[in-house]
């Protein structure tokens, strides 16, 4: 085979590889959705306990994390400081232990696909954060697009046959805990040139996430498990459980470093679908034609919002390719100046 069929080759095993990551990444997402709904819904396995299922994901996760980055050296830690760790990652980590508490919580209320309908509020909550916080440039027409989200949202929850107002507001507090955290995580992180992978942000993450999640626990949820059978934890169900949990967080970090984070974001639109999909077919929830119609709006909106912020990182890389190579043709015309004037010079 000749030497163009082997740069095919390359370029072929490179989009099967990525599509593979894809894939992967897809199957663990939505097995960690399904799976956290059949432990918590008092319809099926019915151990409606979800800061214990957090706490159990989190103690799982930092300690796999620790055997990863102190142990075992696959990955290298962060260097910080004990100053910018209880400024900035503890504030990250309360963040995240309430986004999980609230948005496990929701599936106790809320059938699957109508969570993944409030998930898409999520651009509109990171955008109206970032502005508050003037980490966004205020836009009208990007603000038209996420009234235009929001409205498809608003839509698909009047469609909504098994509405419940308890579950609708703590999936909504999830997302705004969610989205706030994404917004701190450049304010108190990346703008001190901090950067975490999902392993790293595990190692030091999840452990204040624990610490935080326990006052609640012992005070809404321990009293119950004490009292009950429900403390015996059945080591299959809950260990493929939180295994799954952390599978996800390394295919998050293979998927983001072998492709992109426009990938994940174009492939999560791909898994909500097929939860929707799977959650109207196989746990027979109902979904109406209002909730698709409403959904089917916000998720074009999503659609244009990520398509809007590729072609602004297009413009950015563009620019600052186009600023390098100013940079250097100025360099090598100074040199080309200094060579002249020193052959000037020998001359005299």
């Amino acid at each position: 085979m000749g030497k163009g069929g082997a740069i095919s080759e390359d370029v072929l095993k490179k989009v099967l590889l990525s599509y593979a990551y894809v894939a992967i990444w897809i199957f663990l997402s939505f097995s960690v959705i399904v799976y956290n709904k059949f432990i918590l819904d008092q319809k099926m396995y019915n151990w409606p306990f979800p800061i214990s299922l957090t706490m159990i994901h989190m103690a799982f996760c930092s300690s796999i994390a620790y055997l990863l980055v102190s142990v075992f050296k696959v990955v290298e830690p962060v260097s910080m400081s004990r100053e910018i760790y209880l400024k900035s990652v503890v504030p990250i980590g309360a963040l995240y232990s309430l986004s999980l508490w609230f948005s496990n919580s929701a599936y106790i209320y809320l059938s699957v696909s109508f969570i993944q309908m409030l998930k898409a509020l999520m651009p509109v909550s990171v955008y109206l954060i970032g502005v508050s916080l003037k980490k966004e440039k205020y836009k009208s027409d990007t603000m038209a697009n996420m009234v235009s989200i929001t409205l498809g949202v608003a839509i698909a929850a009047y469609g909504e046959a098994r509405f419940n107002s308890k579950g609708v507001t703590l999936q909504l507090l999830a997302v705004a805990f969610e989205a706030t955290r994404l917004v701190m995580i450049q304010i108190l992180l990346n703008s001190k040139g901090i950067s975490l992978n999902p392993i790293t942000s595990l190692y030091y993450v999840a452990p204040c996430c624990l610490v935080f999640l326990s006052v609640p626990w012992l005070i809404m949820e321990y009293p119950v498990l004490r009292d009950t059978s429900s403390f015996h934890l059945d080591f299959l169900i809950f260990g493929t459980n939180s295994f799954c949990a952390f599978a996800l967080n390394l295919a998050v970090f293979l998927l983001v470093g072998k492709t992109s984070a426009l990938t994940m974001n174009v492939a999560g639109v791909v898994k909500d679908w097929l939860l929707i999909a799977f959650s109207w077919s196989v746990i027979k929830d109902t979904v109406t034609p209002i909730n698709l119609f409403g959904y089917g709006l916000a998720f074009l909106g999503v659609a244009y919002y990520n398509h809007s912020k590729l072609q602004a990182l297009k413009a950015a890389e563009g620019q600052r390719k186009a600023q390098q190579v100013e940079e250097e043709a100025g360099r090598l015309l100074e040199e080309r100046e200094e060579g002249d004037e020193r052959k000037n010079d020998s001359q005299t």
